[in-house]
């Protein structure tokens, strides 16, 4: 039996963005293996995988920390799990197991290295100067360094792998596959009515990248002419320096501009609580939660960004707005308010796509046949 280890930084993530590809790799009768830190935390994860047959391992991985000893820690703590568990295949995704899973895999001579960029985060938006800009630079040494043991690498994007490719930071002669993000289970997030009330939401980590405070400003003003549209909010404030302040998220609930609805395990019940789903983010991989409401029958306002841009033909199933553009963003919600047939039309279109493109078992299967998984 051929053994597969998957790397993961954010447990969280396991079920949810992987949780698909691992049943995949488990039907496939493969042996499967999940590597993340924190895993004492997740109880209920944890006992969800094990029922599948999944064996779990707790590593050191430190998400956000930038200390090179305990980093190198990591790779040889990698190192070892993979020389003890004779890995066939390996597979990171997002930047510390990338670069780190990639080059343990590649000195522990696993056969199948394989690495999935699923966004470029916060070391490659905004001004490449100061603190951020000197991250940048590492973070891109390391990709390149660790993309070069890979023997495929998988992207969420064109602009993404387009990017790397003119960075340099994925040799040449290292093949790469553009998928359709993480996918959806079309039928666990199935069509839902649509409510009467000019209703938006965003979901996301309380990060400025994310547009948060752009989806807040353009509330704003759509409020001032339209008091009673509803501006929801679902997430949580992360251990990031970009993250929002907990006094900009109080002034925005407080002012009336926001409801905060927290971290929810389920979202599906407040995408139904909405009309349009609105992400003003400034990149991403391909973005999970545009994906999850185009599945329920959602329009979409999103960025003209990569990733983004991805998931939305503008006019067909919602519209592109400029990055960090509030004025533009709040014409588009003002647009959906003042001709409400659209929020039902272009919410249909959504959900065709989400069936004929993001669909989880398509992107699944195209995975596995490009990592040589019958």
């Amino acid at each position: 039996m051929k053994t597969f280890l998957l790397i993961a930084s954010f447990p969280d993530s396991l079920i949810k963005f992987r949780g698909p590809l691992l049943r995949a790799l488990v039907a496939k009768g493969l042996d499967v293996h999940v590597a993340a830190p924190d895993l004492p935390d997740v109880a209920d994860i944890r006992t969800e995988l094990e029922a599948l047959g999944i064996t779990l391992h707790e590593i050191g991985l430190k998400r956000t920390g930038t200390n090179p000893v305990a980093d190198l820690g990591t790779v040889a703590e990698l190192w070892r799990l993979m020389r003890s568990i004779r890995a066939d295949y390996v597979l990171g995704y997002t930047i510390k197991p990338v670069i780190y899973g990639s080059l343990a895999a590649w000195l522990a001579s696993v056969p199948n290295r394989f690495a999935l960029v699923t966004g470029l985060g916060y070391a490659f938006t905004g001004e490449a100067s100061g603190k951020r800009g000197l991250l940048r630079k590492l973070i891109q040494r390391l990709y390149r360094f660790g993309l070069s043991k890979s023997r495929k690498v998988f992207f969420q994007n064109p602009d993404d792998e387009a990017l790397f490719r003119q960075l340099g930071l994925l040799p040449a002669g290292i093949p790469s596959r553009v998928v359709n993000g993480s996918g959806v289970d079309v039928a666990d997030y199935s069509l839902a009515p649509l409510p009467e009330k000019p209703s938006f939401l965003l979901i996301a980590r309380l990060l400025g990248d994310k547009g948060v405070r752009e989806y807040a400003q353009a509330a704003r003003l759509v409020k001032a002419q339209y008091p009673d549209a509803v501006f929801r909010l679902v997430g949580w404030i992360d251990n990031n320096p970009d993250a929002i302040s907990q006094h900009e998220l109080d002034e925005w609930v407080s002012s009336g501009t926001l409801e905060f609805l927290g971290k929810l395990a389920d979202v599906r019940p407040a995408i139904a609580d909405c009309n349009v789903y609105v992400l003003p983010s400034y990149r991403e991989g391909t973005p999970r939660t545009v994906l999850e409401a185009m599945a329920m029958g959602r329009a979409v306002i999103t960025t003209d960004a990569p990733g983004c841009r991805e998931t939305v033909t503008d006019c067909e199933n919602g519209f592109l707005v400029p990055v960090q553009a509030v004025d533009e963003l709040a014409d588009a919600m003002i647009r959906f308010i003042e001709e409400p047939e659209l929020v039902a039309d272009m919410g249909e279109r959504s959900r065709q796509i989400a069936e004929q493109k993001y669909d989880v078992h398509k992107v699944n299967e195209f995975m596995l046949g490009e990592m040589g998984i019958q």
